[in-house]
């Protein structure tokens, strides 16, 4: 997960000791912040408050998903191999629980995944639930040409962004997720148990997962809330988790998605590339594998030895104040605006003594 941070620190802290004096909190309280996440987390998006909804994680956001899109009998649900489970778990249940099948894309051995998925896509789909770049390599998934294929058969895209969203460039017009989620912990620099939900205007009328107060017409009359209603506010906001105020966790959240949109996610993109660019040359040279940069997204790198990554890698570059991941058989990468030359200089010195496998 990213650090905060520091004014998000900062923001979070003020959030918490405003609940520590609750008599000081009005009912626009509840919504001001909320909303002001919603208009920063839709110019990530690129689309309007409208359309976005909070949630405290992503499992949150494939469960509305979930609930949401219909699957029959007979139909299938397209899925990665290895993809992360939070993206994995609702559908094999909805498709247990409708009669409808599971159909993995095994791991391409070139690492390129859209003609694979694009293949299994035909009359049987009913949608395609997916990344924009898997989570143990970073390998990307062309995610317009997959829409393109899921439009000839009327098929859905639910999308888990958390590996992408804040560090890699989101086309909405041209891709049209169905939904498509992003927990904040990771690229979105934010606290743990904040995510943001886009939902296409066609499922706002939609199920939510919870029935609480305040997605429905008026609830900032708290005097009013015994006069229940049926109805909600428009837009995505009958999904929101329940306690969608969170006085501690959203102005950490906020401020950190207004520093990401201050930056400009294209900036960012840019400058992470160069860095794994660089990384990834080094490495080749020492005989480990990543993909091709064109499989590849730019703030994210798979680096796969040989044979196994060995056992005490991790340890050893923990020791020299390195910090990387083991998932699956990759060593994953993930540097940010806070890694600098010397931070380069510094994991390739302490890695480079394991590359010799012989």
């Amino acid at each position: 997960m990213s650090p905060l941070p520091r004014r998000s620190l900062d923001a979070g802290r003020e959030g918490l000791l405003q609940k520590g004096r609750p008599w000081q909190i009005t009912p626009d309280d509840f919504f001001t912040t909320a909303n002001a996440v919603r208009l920063a987390a839709a110019q990530l998006f690129g689309a309007s408050a409208h359309h976005i909804s909070l949630t405290p994680s992503a499992s949150y956001g494939i469960a509305v998903a979930a609930r949401n899109l219909p699957i029959r009998s007979g139909q299938r649900v397209i899925l990665l191999a290895d993809q992360y489970p939070s993206n994995v778990y609702a559908w094999r249940t909805a498709a247990r629980q409708n009669g409808a099948e599971i159909c993995t894309i095994a791991r391409p051995e070139d690492g390129n995944w859209t003609p694979h998925i694009i293949r299994q896509i035909d009359e049987r789909t009913a949608l395609a639930a997916l990344p924009q770049c898997h989570w143990t390599d970073g390998s990307i998934i062309e995610l317009a040409k997959v829409r393109d294929a899921l439009d000839a058969f009327g098929a859905a895209l639910v999308l888990d962004l958390t590996q992408s969203l804040g560090a890699m460039t989101f086309d909405l017009d041209r891709i049209r997720p169905d939904f498509a989620v992003a927990a904040a912990y990771k690229w979105l620099l934010g606290p743990y148990s904040t995510g943001i939900l886009y939902s296409d205007t066609k499922y706002h009328s939609g199920v939510p997962i919870e029935e609480h107060a305040y997605p429905r017409r008026d609830a900032v009359d708290f005097a009013k809330l015994v006069n229940y209603r049926d109805d909600f506010e428009p837009g995505a906001r009958r999904f929101d988790v329940g306690e969608m105020a969170n006085f501690a966790l959203l102005p950490a959240l906020l401020s950190s998605l207004q520093q990401i949109n201050a930056w400009g996610v294209g900036a960012i993109e840019a400058s992470l590339r160069k860095i794994t660019n660089e990384v990834a040359q080094s490495v080749q040279a020492a005989g480990l594998q990543v993909l091709p940069s064109d499989y590849r997204a730019p703030h994210f790198l798979g680096i796969r030895f040989e044979r196994a990554i060995p056992n005490d890698l991790l340890g050893a570059l923990n020791k020299q104040n390195v910090f990387v991941s083991v998932r699956g058989d990759s060593l994953r990468v993930t540097p940010h605006l806070y890694n600098d030359e010397s931070d380069i200089a510094q994991f390739l010195k302490a890695l480079l003594p394991f590359t010799d496998q012989r």
